[in-house]
């Protein structure tokens, strides 16, 4: 247990990394491109922005090729949920396992807790007195289970609570940006979010005048 949380714990947080870290690269060229496919280009094809965008797109189209009257913006909208879903419910797996541990793993220690105790009233009984040495041995071990239970748990709950509000934030993120590229597409990209100008390319420096 103490294992896989670990491991999850890490894959998620690399996870959750680069996500952020391709939100960072997105708002400083996605929205100066001059059509969501420029943009989307400029984007890495496995990331969840671009599915995004090519869902967004795909939906776009797909609209036109309807026979039925369906409000465009209605179909978009349902599109890019189910893709905001798609990606939510990717960062979310592993999660239930923490949860588990961090549920489980402290009555799985007091199980041991249980049978440590046990078995020193075995050996009480049968040697009928309660000497020390009797005791001693099995009322350890079953210290040893609880202490073990706690160090698996506590992580387990301390790993699953950091990676959910760092899913809340990125979710926060992809609705935000959903929410820009179905304003983008039903304005036929004259809505866009506002962008900081790009850096000005610095100026070569003037060369030295020459002496007399």
């Amino acid at each position: 247990m103490s294992f896989g949380s670990f491991f999850i714990l890490f894959t998620k947080w690399f996870e959750q990394a680069k996500i952020m870290r391709q939100y960072n690269e997105l708002k400083a060229s996605f929205w100066r491109a001059p059509s969501l496919k420029d943009g989307a280009a400029k984007l890495e094809k496995n990331s969840a922005w671009r599915q995004i965008v090519d869902d967004g797109l795909a939906a776009e189209e797909a609209h036109g090729k309807m026979t039925d009257a369906l409000e465009a913006h209605d179909w978009l909208h349902g599109s890019l949920a189910r893709s905001e879903n798609a990606i939510n419910a990717r960062l979310a797996s592993g999660l239930p396992f923490l949860a588990t541990v961090g549920a489980t793993s402290p009555f799985i220690g007091l199980f041991g807790t249980v049978v440590g105790i046990y078995r020193a009233l075995i050996n009480i009984g049968i040697a009928g007195s309660a000497s020390i040495d009797k005791v001693a041995g099995p009322v350890g071990e079953a210290l040893i289970m609880t202490a073990l239970g706690l160090l698996v748990a506590v992580p387990a709950v301390l790993a699953y609570n950091y990676l959910q509000a760092r899913n809340k934030r990125i979710a926060e993120l992809l609705s935000g940006f959903s929410t820009d590229v179905l304003a983008n597409i039903n304005s036929k990209g004259a809505v866009k979010p506002a962008v900081a100008p790009a850096p000005a390319a610095a100026k070569p420096a003037a060369a030295p005048a020459a002496k007399a």
